[in-house]
């Protein structure tokens, strides 16, 4: 019979964990190399068998998650995110104890390559401090239509902050022609194994001329010399976007569950 207890992990144990699922726990590996998470565990024999990031965002992992309910109900959580058992096993028994959520997002497509496609012969480039106060609303419109909820009205100066920060560590790319965004995105997590996307994004005068398959491919290419897979998840009736990450070549895995507060 396996016995678990509950532990205050070692970043060697995060890392052994998250190694055997690199794309379901980029997150977790993120936030752990860069001394930024909060982190609760269970522990088997010295080895991970579960662990879950506390913070605005909580993302459980592994076995037995429901064990983490007691430090999920006690933080502030904005949204519950991750693999969807994992989150199915946390929810129950916290469900009752917590706000309801204003949106629950089960069956979302986690899609991953690992092989360059063709190229999108775009001008796709990292973004610069110079496309910030371009960049800023860009970003506020993707949250917004990615979460329902206008950051800048939400946290003005704490989005800006990210949205500053994410441009000074190179997790944002752009494609900007005639001051119009053709294409934009960011990473929400990077590791050793993989880079995580998100808020893709194009501007509306500009869709539906196939500018987001284009630059989705250099920027795969780009990130794929860096990385061994390129990965993001996406909500379940968004099949217009479904189909730009399926014309790249990217391949549907695994499932998360967002549950947004």
């Amino acid at each position: 019979m396996q016995v678990t207890r509950p532990v205050e992990p070692s970043l060697r144990q995060i890392l052994d964990f998250c190694a055997r699922e690199p794309v379901e726990r980029v997150f977790l590996e993120d936030i752990a190399r860069r001394g930024l998470g909060r982190f609760h565990a269970l522990e088997d024999d010295g080895a991970l068998t579960a662990l879950c990031h506390v913070g605005a965002n909580v993302v459980p992992s592994g076995r037995d998650t429901g064990r983490f309910a007691d430090a999920v109900v006690n933080g502030q959580a904005r949204m519950i995110i991750g693999e969807q058992s994992a989150v199915d096993e946390l929810w129950s028994p916290v469900r009752r104890r917590m706000p309801r959520p204003r949106d629950d997002r089960p069956g979302q497509p986690v899609y991953e390559i690992s092989s360059a496609p063709e190229p999108g012969e775009t001008g796709l480039r990292e973004a610069t401090l110079d496309d910030y106060e371009l960049l800023v609303p860009a970003c506020a419109a993707a949250h917004h239509e990615e979460i329902g909820i206008d950051p800048l009205k939400r946290d003005p100066q704490g989005f800006r902050w990210r949205t500053r920060a994410q441009i000074e560590e190179g997790r944002s790319w752009i494609w900007l022609e005639d001051d119009v965004i053709r294409f934009k995105a960011e990473a929400s997590a990077w590791t050793p194994s993989a880079v995580q996307l998100q808020q893709v994004w194009v501007d509306p005068a500009a869709r539906g001329q196939r500018y987001a398959q284009r630059a989705m491919r250099d920027l795969c290419r780009l990130l794929l010399e860096q990385v061994p897979i390129v990965c993001l998840f996406v909500r379940p009736e968004n099949a217009r976007a479904m189909r730009v990450y399926e014309a790249v070549g990217m391949q549907r895995t695994i499932t998360y569950r967002s549950l947004i507060f």
